[in-house]
Formats: C-alpha cells, structure tokens, sequence
C-alpha cells in the first residue's frame, strides 16, 4: 500500500500539520483502516479509494474516524497532484461531509468546504475551568468556538484535556467527534486559533482545517471581510488563506513533502483474512 505523510498548511518541512495519506486498491475493514491510524499516530490519516471521475475519501484519527478533516484532505490532493493525477487541476471527493473538491493554483492548494457558522451560547463551565479562563465568549457549531480577547491569551492557555473532555455532556455533544477551539484577533494576520480534540485522541492539533469552516464564518461578519489570513498558534504553527463564499468556505495553504513508502501489504491481508473468517 502505497503510503505518504504531507506537511499541510506550510511551506518547510517540520511545520504545519503532518497528515498520513494512504492510497487504496479498495476499502480495508474500518478494523484495518483503524488500526493503520493508531499505529501512525498523526493526527489524521486519509485513505482514498478512486472512482469513475473522483475519490472516496475518509479519514482517522489515532482513535476515531471523524467526519471532516481539512490537512488530511490537502495532503491527499498535493498527493494526488504530485504523483497520481499530474495534469488535473481539480480533484473530487465524497466524504462524510459531503463532495468536496480542491483546486490547485500555483503552488497554492484551495479546498471548498461547507461553511459551518457558529451560533452564541451561554458559557460552559467545564470550558472555563479547562482552559483556565474567566473572560471568554462561547459558541456552538459541530465545534465548539471560544472567542477570547487577545493573541497573548490564546498563546497562554494550558488546557486541562482530561477536564476538557467533559464539556460533551455539558454541550450535548453526542459522540467524540468534536473539538473547542480558541480563537482571537492576529498581530500579524486577521485572526489566531488552536483546536483541542482531546475526545478523540488529539490533545492539541497542529494546523486544523476543518475548524476554518467555523472560525471564517465568525471572522467575516465581524471583521466585515470575505477574504482573511490566519495562523494556527500552535508548537508547529501554520498559516491559512480564508474566503467566505456563503454556505461555503475556500481554504487555502502550501504543503511539502515529508516521506513516501509502503505499508506491509502481507500485514494487510492477514488482517482481512482474520476478519472475514470471523465473521
């Protein structure tokens, strides 16, 4: 199985978002596709099966299979472009979330993804006690947002990931499919963030761009832009072009290469093997 790790969201190696990018004949047992997820221990790895004219594409975490991720999805494409579809200059998705396409301009890749606008809640507690903070604004979409008042403050939070993960009952959240993400304005850019997915097996994502389908909704209408830089304040740190284009958002970045191999195919099929004889 032929098998890449991409830095999304960067343009030198060792920055960004790292995404595992496995490329499939056809769908191994979720047991498998899992168990290949764990074993990486990235944030999310993608495997894509190819189609008549697109690709099916999931992805998962160290734990969980989630229902959008947005570097897994950039590190597919830069693959796809690189070495699988050299003279495309768009790809096609199906995924949980819906098609998803992205485009390639340049030495830019830009992803169209559903816009997913927060809506104001009252505090939650659990997030406050979390994060260590008293001044905050909450909201609520799949993710949930924290608006603090400063850069500095996003910086300085330590969060409690075990206490973070109570906010789902607390939220009504129904499954550990979620992250909180916090958020400010940019010294340098319209706006900072960081996301913790603690719940589903990611303490502190590097880069996340699943949560701009959140964070280019709120900024828009508060900055009154459509167009927006960001940074990801975390260890690693990236950078994300923005575009509010409605029900959708465009969500732009760099990538490089980090590593090209293959996964052991025998391990893969004495997987299959052990699972259908079970079954």
């Amino acid at each position: 199985m032929k098998y890449y790790v991409v830095d999304v969201f960067t343009d030198e190696m060792f920055g960004g978002n790292p995404a595992g990018v496995c490329l499939l004949d056809d769908w191994l047992p979720d047991e498998s596709l899992q168990n290949i997820a764990t074993e990486n221990n990235l944030s999310e790895t993608a495997f894509l099966v190819k189609r008549s004219g697109y690709y099916d594409l999931r992805w998962f975490t160290p734990k969980i299979e989630v229902d959008l991720c947005g570097h897994a999805t950039m590190g597919s494409a830069f693959v796809l472009f690189n070495f699988v579809e050299t003279n495309a200059v768009t790809l096609e998705f199906h995924t949980l979330s819906g098609t998803l396409t992205v485009d390639r301009k340049d030495d830019m890749l830009w992803m169209d993804f559903p816009a997913r606008p927060p809506v104001r809640v009252q505090q939650y507690e659990s997030v406050g006690k979390a994060m260590g903070i008293d001044e905050y604004e909450m909201y609520k979409a799949p993710d949930l947002l924290v608006i603090l008042g400063s850069e500095d403050e996003v910086l300085s939070v330590q969060p409690d990931f075990e206490m973070l993960k109570k906010v789902k009952e607390e939220a009504g959240l129904p499954d550990d499919n979620f992250g909180v993400m916090i958020s400010a304005p940019g010294s340098d850019c319209d706006f900072v963030s960081r996301f913790f997915a603690p719940s589903s097996g990611v303490d502190e994502d590097p880069v996340t761009g699943r949560a701009h389908c959140v964070l280019i909704p709120y900024w828009s209408a508060r900055l009154g832009k459509d167009k927006m830089t960001a940074r990801q304040r975390s260890k690693r740190g990236g950078f994300i072009w923005c575009e509010y284009a409605g029900q959708r958002v465009k969500i732009g970045g760099k990538a490089v290469l980090y590593l090209s191999g293959e996964i052991n195919g025998d391990t893969m099929l004495r997987t299959v093997a052990s699972t259908e004889s079970e079954g």
